[in-house]
């Protein structure tokens, strides 16, 4: 029973979309401000950076403490473990409670990664700041540091599942930013 409890509790954890809700309790509609997006960059653009923090913060716990449970539960190598990091970014992308306009999924997938691997999740966040620095684009950052973690678990020999799950989580991420892929080819994309 809890093998399929705990991925539909991770899926309604990442429903909960904590930059709308922090947004709306500011009088702020994330909707209609910035890139539209209710993601930890957003916010920053319409509230502030510690509040941008903050939301990176709660929607990085989303997908670390399901997944993290499921590690001690089930073992690194479980397919448990695989559909509850997935659903976790999955209820962030598209939630239940509202309407399945979520975010990007970059802070919870990060959250799942830091649970499987936080010398990984370390790894691709040292990648994430050094794009930024280089280029000023959270975009780019976001979808080179996810495919880097996907290479790091490869190089390092971590289980197949984990891999997979990267690699899902990679390919939803991408399609995810598809729009800013259309900016950065474009060069129209904003930067930080």
């Amino acid at each position: 029973m809890v093998e399929v409890l705990l991925p539909l509790f991770a899926y309604l954890l990442g429903s909960v979309t904590f930059g709308e809700l922090i947004a709306r309790a500011k009088g702020v509609n994330l909707r209609e401000v910035g890139s539209g997006n209710v993601g930890a960059t957003n916010v920053s653009r319409a509230l502030g950076k510690r509040y941008g923090a903050l939301v990176f913060f709660l929607d990085m716990l989303k997908g670390y403490l399901p997944t993290l449970l499921g590690v001690k539960l089930f073992g690194l190598d479980s397919w448990v473990v695989f559909f509850t990091g997935l659903f976790a970014v999955l209820g962030h992308m598209f939630p239940l409670f509202f309407r399945f306009r979520g975010g990007k999924g970059v802070a919870t997938a990060f959250g799942v990664l830091l649970a499987l691997s936080p010398k990984v999740a370390l790894l691709s966040l040292l990648v994430w700041v050094l794009v930024v620095l280089k280029t000023r684009y959270v975009s780019l950052a976001s979808l080179v540091s996810s495919l880097s973690a996907l290479v790091f678990l490869l190089v390092f020999g971590y289980p197949q599942k984990v891999v997979l799950l990267a690699l899902v989580l990679f390919s939803l991420i991408l399609y995810k930013h598809r729009e800013n892929v259309e900016r950065l080819l474009a060069g129209r994309e904003h930067k930080v």
